[in-house]
């Protein structure tokens, strides 16, 4: 823990750091590193459950990435994941938790599936963001999880704009790039934002039906 933190010290930018605290970034301890050199000091030491979860329990930006990158995802469990969870707080450490680790486990479906039915904390949001991450993969819904999705999906971007909202919209997209008939099912799911009065809610159907007229074509 010294050491990646002495490391961690030498790597401060005051501007970064000042910058995320002014959009509300609001850690106990915040080195505005950027994420390529918290990777590049996080491959210094070798994976450590132990080690990530003394990471993970510190308010300290950088040590809760870097936990993400140091725990053994074989030795991750369903339990360990949700406590992780509620130390979610800001929209950056749920991306980082989905990208370098949660995708990489055997019940990540799950897990999505479940988080994005609940709204407290940051659950929604990590359920979405871990959505996105399975559909760029191997990830296939079926028809009743996919019923389940695009309505969380769409009770999500109800709600106006938000963490959850963005985070939907990523998933939404992801999702609908798997085929030309799931586009079309999420662009029905949110036809009635096409005319809606709500400037928010027709950009939001503008933005994801130009992502899928410019991945499939006009077609």
């Amino acid at each position: 823990m010294k050491d990646i933190q002495t490391k961690l010290r030498q790597a401060m930018n005051g501007v970064a750091s000042a910058g995320m605290q002014a959009c509300g970034m609001d850690y106990k301890l915040n080195f505005g590193v950027s994420l390529p050199e918290i990777k590049k000091i996080a491959s210094l030491y070798a994976q450590d459950s132990a080690l990530a979860q003394r990471l993970w329990e510190e308010d300290v930006r950088e040590l809760k990435i870097m936990a993400t990158l140091l725990q053994p995802s074989q030795a991750f469990a369903r339990e360990q994941a949700e406590r992780w969870l509620a130390g979610v707080r800001h929209m950056e450490i749920a991306g980082q938790y989905c990208i370098n680790l949660l995708q990489y486990l055997s019940f990540a479906d799950t897990l999505a599936a479940d988080w994005i039915l609940r709204e407290e904390g940051f659950a929604q949001v990590t359920g979405f963001l871990l959505y996105a991450r399975l559909f760029a993969g191997a990830c296939r819904l079926s028809s009743r999880q996919s019923r389940v999705f695009l309505n969380a999906a769409r009770q999500a971007m109800d709600k106006g704009i938000s963490c959850s909202q963005r985070s939907a919209v990523s998933a939404l997209k992801r999702y609908g790039r798997q085929s030309r008939r799931q586009a079309n099912r999420v662009l029905h799911c949110i036809a009635g934002y096409a005319a809606c009065p709500s400037p928010e809610k027709q950009e939001f159907y503008n933005d994801i039906k130009w992502e899928f007229d410019y991945y499939f074509g006009h077609e």
